[in-house]
């Protein structure tokens, strides 16, 4: 009898949560009769009614529902991981409490895992959001596929079912800063493709801030691409050539007599703020990379569980 464990990170999602907990429900009529069902919900650190939500859930099927509560809000990534410890499914899903990718998928995910296929991606082909939001997910994603993970699905994906084993590689790794779906795909497990349409969003209002997005663009490209710190090597290259090119003209200008003397000290001003602004953009990167070494290094954890409440017992932290 297999078990799938739903991992579903959860922020400021009190609203939600009645919804998505009786879309799972209604959706277990469309799996295989043998399938054994968890739930893990994670409040990311809500300052909302949303932990309630998630005991009310619980309170209903106590056999299948798994309450965290994270101490404070550490990044639904964290959060993700956090469920992963918690997991005790043959198989795991990852999926959003908004429900903005269909539950309904799952059981056609499933259906491949049992086939041998041990990592199922749900592929983004169009979204039902805003120009913004899809300009920003198009781009964030065609930069990543072009210049760090050249095996990520075109459009990106948010939904993933994947083996157990996979979940223990994760779990073994506990990465810090990381995108732990793409992580998935770093693995290089060969992969199944469902396209799907993500949904807008029709409950609550989103916490996925432009600042958020940008730190896991940031965080992405640092775990899995040395892109930045080549673009350096070659930007500094370039410019070092270009300065040689020059120097080498003012000195024949001079010795030919082309121009009574090199002059132009708003030319020079020029210069000298273009390579002081690519110094310090040059620092800010190296600086990425070498804050993120520190921080796995400190071996910190990624989140500190202030509440535990699953099927044999509950602990408080």
């Amino acid at each position: 009898m297999p078990k799938l464990s739903v991992i579903i990170p959860c922020y400021f999602n009190e609203e939600n949560i009645p919804v998505t907990a009786q879309t799972l429900i209604q959706n277990e009529a469309h799996f295989e009769s043998d399938v054994e069902f968890e739930y893990v919900l994670v409040d990311d650190g809500s300052k909302d009614k949303t932990f309630q939500a998630i005991l009310a859930f619980r309170a209903q099927y106590p056999h299948k529902v798994k309450a965290l509560k994270l101490a404070a809000n550490v990044g639904s990534h964290s959060a993700i991981l956090a469920g992963l410890y918690h997991a005790t499914g043959d198989v795991c899903v990852i999926l959003a409490a908004d429900l903005q990718d269909p539950p309904e998928l799952i059981p056609e995910m499933m259906t491949h895992w049992k086939h041998g296929i041990k990592l199922v991606l749900a592929n983004r082909t169009d979204r039902e959001e805003s120009f913004g939001q899809r300009f920003f997910a198009t781009t964030f994603h065609k930069l990543i596929k072009r210049l760090a993970l050249k095996n990520v699905p075109d459009g990106g994906f948010d939904l993933a079912l994947f083996d157990a084993a996979l979940k223990d590689e994760i779990v073994r790794m506990s990465e810090k800063n990381t995108h732990i779906l793409y992580l998935l795909v770093w693995l290089g497990y060969e992969y199944v493709n469902i396209p799907y349409t993500r949904r807008k969003r029709d409950i609550g209002v989103s916490r996925w801030t432009l600042a958020k997005k940008v730190k896991l663009l940031v965080d992405s490209f640092i775990a899995f691409s040395f892109f930045p710190i080549r673009a350096i090597s070659v930007i500094g290259l370039v410019l070092g050539l270009g300065a040689f090119a020059y120097g080498g003209f003012v000195l024949l200008a001079r010795f030919f007599g082309w121009i009574p003397y090199v002059q132009g000290w708003s030319s020079l001003m020029v210069v000298f703020m273009l390579v002081s602004a690519f110094q310090m953009i040059a620092l800010g990167i190296i600086g990425e990379y070498v804050w993120r070494a520190l921080d796995a290094s400190r071996a910190r954890p990624n989140f500190i569980i202030e509440t535990i409440l699953d099927n044999t017992s509950q602990q408080q932290k």
